[in-house]
């Protein structure tokens, strides 16, 4: 990306100031070429780089802490992170200020945190789409680079002290994402190592207007899976990088990489080596070293160093291992360079801290420290305290930060060997989220066992407790709030008290797998939990001996398939509580409590909601209206209002289509600035959380998402305000607290357009296009076709066309719904107004239409993928190793299989489409000859069919070949089963 750009002699006095400040401290030196007057932002914004305009100015005199000033009430998004809990422990965590100002940079899924411990503030770092795989900080505490893995996989460098990315890189040379990083000691160069099965090393000049690889080089599988790279610190034309059984050195110049794989086994010290973990480079400036599993160090010699040379010789100067040193029986985790010092950090807790001849000058331990995965030091050095006269012990004038491979983050101070535990997160998946029902307070449940209570709104901890003998799946506040309910990954359930999180009653074990859902009914008499063997279990309230306690009822094997929801809600005449029950198997299933007795649950209903998606979620619908309803999401991103007496499907709606169907949903609670007109909806995908206005109509600007967890979030709480919402991130071992603002959701929906503006949008080529010249002439030509085409009588031209049409004006324009999809389309025109004035409708115009038209065409087009697939489970393997349908099969499947054709109208079908390849003079074949049929009928299909010829051959669809192999991958077929064509 290219911008103006200053010279030196264009420069203001500030800036030559600063660039000689830089420049003392051994930073980048070309002003042309530092990171703040070379870069541009993310957003695309080009801005001459003076301290007065844009995000420049903002990094020129950023200073220390200043991004903890920046206003963070202003919000134009619909949802803002607010704050995040937990973090990626596999990741170092990085000290940028110590002292009274102690801030900690560390990862969380896809954000970078950068945490103001004492002040309980953070400040979050947002770019990357992917979970963040690597990440280094600059010698300075300045720049932190990260990078990530998978799809559009970027490189980020930001400026910690103003939080601005001052660098993107989207072309990282790899496919799958970058595994290992480093930067420079003079901030000037990133090394990165692709994630790819043969990895890259590329070296960049980030500094430049546009950023470049200067050199690059493909890595031997032999040497394994590189994940570790570090530069030189006393010439940035080195670096060395490993894996768990090779070292790889490398130099460098404009010209090229060149790299040396020095060997090394069990054999040549005749000891045992171990896996490699890290490689440092040796302050003497002539040796390496590298820590292992067996608790040893190897020590590498150069021949001949090198300091930054004009030309680089023939090879990488030669690098031999020279001794293999036992230091320990701990296998080694962490190798560092501090000053005059070589710092080692391993599984058993321990800080060991060697001179340049690795003697043993100290120790830090505690009992209670995990295996160490990162040592940060301080920037702040201390005064050196009046030493006892003939003291041998070394002073070190750097506090530390250690984190763990089980979460916890510690501060230690050299003077006093004091380990202060500054954060400890769950160690697994983090599954179960739940807030109560009237206190700020939120509930985070780990498979670690890890309970954790926080007050939301100062963010603060309040209660934890660990369970040993199983990790918690789900979480459930009662209405009330008095309780707290568990359910655990070995079946188990407890419920606790909501405050002091003790148990108030014996766990319930009456799951024989993993509780996947909790929830309590609106008088807290209920509760219902749902496993993963499809079973539903009730749990009641009772009084025993004058106290109120918890019994098992009953339970009940529901469902042949996953159940995705289970819901509470009220009778309307009674006001009892109803139980309903939601599975992938499409059955909707309603309990009868009232009834139901021990050991055994009465089933009132059981009804089918989808024909051939698969319904994912389900929640009550606010009463917008006088009929009463339930809303569900599926899998092919439709949204579907039920009846909640009745069951019939009243609505379908196009939903939110961001990348993932809807996997969980629930009504926002009214906050008190919201409109009390206006409700909306709650949702989370695989990845993103989002907000959906209602009514529900299809209009996509009514709603809105963000990526939350790219590794799949799992469960999301809302505040009992409506003020934030809390997301679950399942093995990213996090969650998040966001910010809801409405105001912008609604501005968005309001540029978006009005009437039918966002529906004209959606159609292809808009209001003036040429499908919707063609529709209009469909809408007339119904009219005349039921006027009569041969008639005397003056025409009455209309606005509207009978219902009954429907279908066939769907099927003109390329959509072609199954008969239980015309049913629906016609039952939602028809009854729309029946609750209200107890009338049907008999006929629909354009605008209604086209809503329905494109609430009820498939969201995503019908892949070639999908075709296989069914011919994989419906057909047989041949000789030629194809999946097939034998011919006889193929007609008896349509005759009896889902929705059945009649052998007239399979008949006429087949010579419908068979037909029409009837060569020129021939006449047409008569649809009512059986006999024609079935001879057309061998004599066009063969024996046996694949997907190929069934989409080619009968259909009469072409089978697009794509130009390349990679669009091949991503797009199997261009079949639309909506098409507009």
């Amino acid at each position: 990306m290219s911008q103006d750009r200053q010279t030196p002699q264009e420069m203001d006095e500030p800036e030559k100031d600063l660039a000689a400040r830089r420049e003392n401290k051994g930073e980048p030196d070309n002003t042309e070429e530092s990171p703040f007057c070379s870069r541009s932002s993310p957003l695309g914004y080009r801005e001459r780089h003076t301290p007065h305009k844009g995000f420049a100015s903002l990094v020129w005199g950023a200073k220390p802490g200043m991004l903890f000033q920046k206003n963070k009430d202003k919000s134009f998004h619909p949802l803002e992170l607010s704050w995040v809990f937990g973090y990626n422990s596999s990741l170092a965590v990085h000290s940028l200020m110590d002292g009274e100002e102690r801030v900690l940079l560390y990862v969380s899924s896809h954000t970078v945190v950068i945490h103001d411990i004492p002040r309980n503030r953070q400040f979050h770092l947002q770019g990357h789409t992917n979970v963040i795989s690597c990440l280094c900080v600059s010698e300075d505490k300045r720049w932190v680079a990260t990078a990530d893995q998978g799809p559009d996989a970027l490189i980020m460098v930001w400026d910690s002290y103003s939080g601005v990315p001052v660098c993107t890189i989207f072309e990282t040379q790899s496919e799958e994402g970058i595994c290992a990083i480093a930067i420079s000691q003079d901030a000037k160069y990133l090394v990165t190592i692709s994630a790819a099965t043969v990895q890259k090393v590329c070296v960049w000049r980030w500094t430049l207007p546009t950023e470049k690889v200067i050199c690059s080089t493909e890595l031997k599988p032999e040497f394994g899976y590189q994940d570790y790279v570090i530069f030189n610190p006393q010439n940035p034309h080195e670096f060395v990088s490993n894996s768990k059984t090779q070292v790889i050195f490398y130099l460098w110049d404009d010209s090229g990489l060149q790299y040396g794989a020095p060997f090394l086994s069990n054999q040549t010290f005749k000891c045992l080596v171990g896996q490699f973990s890290q490689s440092v480079f040796h302050f003497n400036n002539t040796q390496a070293l590298t820590g292992t599993s067996a608790g040893k160090l190897v020590v590498w010699d150069m021949d001949s160093p090198q300091t930054l040379p004009e030309e680089l010789p023939a090879k990488p100067h030669g690098i031999t291992a020279t001794k293999v040193l036992s230091m320990q029986k701990e296998s080694l985790t962490v190798l560092q360079v501090l000053e005059s010092c070589i710092v080692t950090g391993d599984v058993g807790g321990q800080v060991k801290f060697y001179d340049g001849q690795l003697k043993l000058l100290t120790i830090y331990s505690h009992d209670k420290v995990g295996p160490i995965r990162s040592i940060s030091f301080s920037t702040v050095l201390r005064d050196p305290p009046s030493a006892p006269p003939g003291s041998s012990q070394p002073f070190l004038t750097r506090n530390f930060i250690l984190s763990t491979s089980d979460a916890t983050m510690l501060h230690v101070a050299t003077d006093s060997t004091n380990f202060e535990r500054i954060m400890e997160e769950a160690k697994k998946a983090v599954n179960a989220i739940a807030c109560h029902p009237q206190e700020p307070l939120v509930a985070v449940g780990s498979h670690c066992g890890l309970l954790k209570v926080w007050e939301y709104r100062q963010t603060k901890y309040l209660a934890s407790r660990i369970f040993t003998e199983a990790g918690i799946q789900c979480l459930s506040y009662d209405p009330e709030g008095h309780f707290l309910a568990a359910g655990f990954t070995d079946g188990s359930v407890y419920i606790l008290d909501a405050i002091s999180l003790q148990s108030i009653c014996k766990e319930f074990q009456f799951s024989q797998g993993p509780v996947t859902h909790i929830s309590f009914s609106h008088d807290s008499k209920y509760l219902a939990t749902a496993d993963e063997n499809y079973s539903v279990t009730v749990y009641r309230r009772v009084l025993e001996n004058g106290s109120r306690c918890w019994e098992h009822l009953a339970g009940l094997d529901s469902h042949s398939k996953p159940i995705r929801n289970i819901l509470f809600g009220v009778h309307p005449d009674s006001k009892e509580p109803r139980l309903l029950s939601l599975g992938e198997d499409r059955q909707l299933v309603e309990y009868d409590l009232k009834s139901s007795i021990k050991d055994c649950l009465v089933v009132t209903h059981r009804d089918r909601l989808e024909q051939d998606a698969v319904p994912l979620c389900l929640t009550w619908y606010p009463q917008l209206s006088t009929e009463s309803f339930f809303l569900t999401a599926n899998n092919c991103y439709k949204m579907k209002l039920y009846n909640t007496t009745t069951k019939m499907c009243r609505k379908t709606l196009l939903g939110p289509t961001y990348g993932s169907p809807l996997e969980k949903i629930q009504i926002l609670p009214r906050t008190s600035s919201a409109d009390p007109q206006q409700h909306y909806l709650v949702y989370i995908t695989k990845d993103k959380v989002g907000l959906q206005m209602l009514p529900v109509d299809g209009n996509p600007h009514r709603s809105s998402a963000f990526i939350c967890h790219p590794d799949g979030a799992s469960d999301f709480a809302i505040s009992q305000d409506g003020r934030y919402i809390f997301t679950a991130g399942g093995r990213e071992r996090t969650s998040m607290k966001w910010k809801v603002n409405l105001h912008a959701l609604d501005a968005a929906a309001f540029l978006g357009g009005e009437d039918m503006m966002p529906f004209y949008n959606l159609l292809d080529g808009g209001r003036d296009g040429k499908f919707f010249r063609e529709l209009e002439d469909y809408f007339y030509y119904v009219q005349l076709c039921s006027q009569g085409i041969i008639t005397l009588e003056r025409r009455q031209v209309s606005t509207h066309i009978p219902l009954v049409e429907i279908p066939s004006v769907m099927r003109a324009i390329g959509f072609y719904p199954s008969e239980e999809e015309i049913e629906e389309m016609i039952n939602e025109i028809k009854f729309s107004k029946h609750a209200d004035t107890g009338e049907e409708v008999t006929e629909i115009n354009l605008e209604d239409f086209i809503k329905l038209y494109i609430n009820h065409r498939p969201a995503l087009s019908l892949s070639m993928k999908t075709i296989q697939r069914a011919f994989q489970v419906l057909g047989y393997e041949n000789k030629k190793g194809d999946k097939v349908i034998d011919r006889g099969d193929f007609l008896l499947l349509l005759q009896r299989r889902g929705e059945q054709m009649t052998e007239n109208e399979l008949a006429e079908c087949l010579t419908t489409l068979l037909g029409r390849r009837t060569r020129k003079g021939e006449s047409e074949l008569d649809t009512s000859d059986l006999t024609g049929a079935a001879a057309l009928t061998e004599e066009e299909i063969p024996a046996e069919i694949t997907a190929e010829i069934f989409v080619r051959d009968i259909l009469g669809f072409p089978i697009a070949e794509p130009e390349k192999k990679e669009q091949k991958e991503k797009e199997e077929s261009l079949i639309y089963k909506g098409s507009e064509s």
